[in-house]
């Protein structure tokens, strides 16, 4: 089933303007973010999602002019921790004892060590180290959409710093990764939807090392 889904995705060049992302859909890829695995379990990144029309009208200028983001019916931003600190180390850490009810040595060493680490690393490799895992979450954005039968187009095609400072991203303590606009394909006027999809063979793509 899952594959089959993934088969059904592409990136959508051309979204059906009249059809509306139902909200218990767009919750669910959202959680399925949420859900993601991240580094550590910090989570260093957030979601953006916006709807207003002006304001998607704004960041499809910064964008290349790429229609999907206006056409489709909700852009989620996917946006990264400027850096690691150690106010946002503690929090995840303290967030998860109190969720737990409980901790452990084990778990306060590996809190220290990190508290030891990252809040001393140059803030440009914590922001890219932060990117990673948003893409994590993007990932399973990807996967949660097809899986509820919802186009997207995943973009790195935008200016960051001017999408930063239209969702005022940076007084936050974030960096924009990643855009997804999310809706329904316009079969009629897509000229990739009828394409065939192709990805290089298995025997090209895996290694085994047995």
């Amino acid at each position: 089933m899952l594959l089959e889904k993934l088969n059904w995705r592409y990136a959508t060049k051309k979204m059906d303007t009249a059809k509306a992302v139902p909200q218990d859909k767009v919750d669910r890829i959202i959680e399925a973010v949420r859900l993601a695995p991240t580094s550590s379990g910090l989570q260093p990144f957030e979601v953006i999602v916006v709807t207003n029309p002006e304001v998607r009208e704004k960041i499809k200028a910064i964008a290349w002019n790429q229609a999907q983001i206006t056409d489709g019916s909700h852009l989620l931003v996917f946006a990264a921790w400027d850096t690691y600190t150690a106010d946002r180390i503690n929090s995840m850490f303290d967030f998860v004892n109190q969720e737990r009810n409980f901790t452990s040595e084990g778990w306060e060493n590996y809190r220290k060590m990190l508290l030891n680490t990252y809040p001393q690393r140059d803030a440009q490799v914590n922001f890219e180290h932060a990117a990673r895992q948003a893409y994590i979450g993007l990932g399973l954005a990807l996967t949660a959409a097809a899986f509820e039968g919802v186009d997207s187009t995943p973009m790195e095609g935008f200016e960051p710093d001017k999408l930063d400072e239209i969702l005022g991203l940076r007084a936050r303590g974030l960096r924009s990764v990643a855009i997804l606009p999310l809706g329904y394909r316009e079969v009629e006027k897509d000229w990739l939807a009828p394409l065939k999809k192709v990805r290089r063979p298995r025997d090209q793509f895996v290694t085994e090392v047995a």
